[in-house]
């Protein structure tokens, strides 16, 4: 046997080394625990500047949570698949260590932030733990208000956006209507929709629908209108009646604009839900916001903002998988 085929043995027999980015990444989740250790330690050892409850719970949660990180990245060979989804998250994890801990710092272990205004995070941990049941309630009471004006507007703008497309008497009356109210800002009928509508909740419910119907109603007549000829040409030939065209044809192929204008709409009855809770509807997180400030409970406020942040990246993201799941035959460009 020669010396070149002994080498070659060797080479098969000995184990693979890790490689560069392994080691990287493995570094990252070994730092940002250790990050998240250090800030349990902070939070539990340092006494607070002020009177703030809920330390030693979230002291013992980031605690466990930043040992997980590090075994997670000593040990993440025996466990691949999991070491692989929590290595790509650890640069945001390593710098949300560090945010809170000079965060913890700052406000309950110094006090350089002015009080009440900059709570420390442990005064968010209590809010959730012992005022959840309210928040729980205004919750449920925006995203009620949330879907209702937002299918009611998404519905109206659809069909008017189809109509638009294909109609070209429903334009000449419509479209004049849609120049005039549609750009205007829909808080701007805030006093009059107040006086016309039986309540404020159903106010509210038409605020919200107007600002997600304008831009579903634009996206989905410029989607059918540019829908090409050709496949009506192709469809008629084939005895295709009007029906099979707008419902098989046209609206098939407007799809991608019509959610275009769902995520448009979408976002912006985010701002209208908020406002109308504050000016009128007496439940929800935007009175809950309120409620807080009018307090000075400003933990109260940054857990509602939280809250709400959650509870609009969760329905967008929905709306993501919908279109994804309906539009499977498309690549998409934009990933929520």
């Amino acid at each position: 046997m020669s010396l070149l085929s002994i080498e070659a043995e060797a080479s098969r027999g000995a184990p693979a080394l890790p490689s560069r980015e392994t080691l990287t990444r493995a570094a990252l989740a070994i730092a940002a625990g250790a990050a998240w250790l250090v800030f349990a330690v902070i939070t539990e050892t340092w006494p607070d500047a002020g009177e703030w409850g809920r330390g030693p719970e979230l002291a013992r949660a980031t605690g466990g949570f930043g040992g997980a990180l590090i075994l997670a990245g000593l040990f993440g060979g025996f466990f691949p698949r999991v070491a692989a989804r929590v290595r790509r998250y650890t640069p945001w994890l390593l710098a949300l260590g560090l945010v809170f801990i000079l965060w913890q710092l700052t406000t309950a272990k110094l006090a350089m932030l002015p009080q009440p205004f900059f709570p420390p995070p442990h005064a968010l941990v209590e809010v959730f733990v012992d005022d959840w049941p309210k928040l729980w309630e205004s919750v449920v009471a925006s995203i009620r208000l949330e879907l209702l004006g937002f299918l009611a507007g998404a519905v109206a703008g659809f069909l008017v956006g189809v109509s638009l497309g294909w109609s070209r008497a429903f334009g000449y009356w419509v479209h004049p209507v849609m120049r005039l109210i549609g750009p205007m800002p829909s808080i701007a009928w805030l006093p009059i929709a107040f006086f016309a509508f039986p309540s404020s909740f159903s106010a509210s419910i038409f605020l919200i629908g107007l600002t997600t119907g304008f831009p579903v109603a634009v996206l989905t007549w410029s989607g059918v209108a540019s829908v090409n000829s050709a496949y009506y040409d192709v469809a008629r030939t084939l005895g295709a009646s009007r029906a099979f065209l707008i419902f098989k044809v046209a609206i098939p192929a407007a799809l991608p604009h019509v959610f275009v204008g769902l995520f448009m709409g979408l976002g912006a009855s985010f701002a209208v839900l908020v406002t109308a809770e504050m000016m009128g509807v007496k439940a929800g997180l935007g009175f809950y916001l309120q409620w807080a400030q009018g307090w000075a409970s400003y933990a109260n406020m940054y857990a509602a903002l939280l809250v709400m942040s959650l509870m609009c990246s969760g329905l967008i993201t929905l709306l993501f998988r919908l279109r994804d799941r309906l539009l499977s035959w498309q690549k998409a460009e934009v990933q929520w």
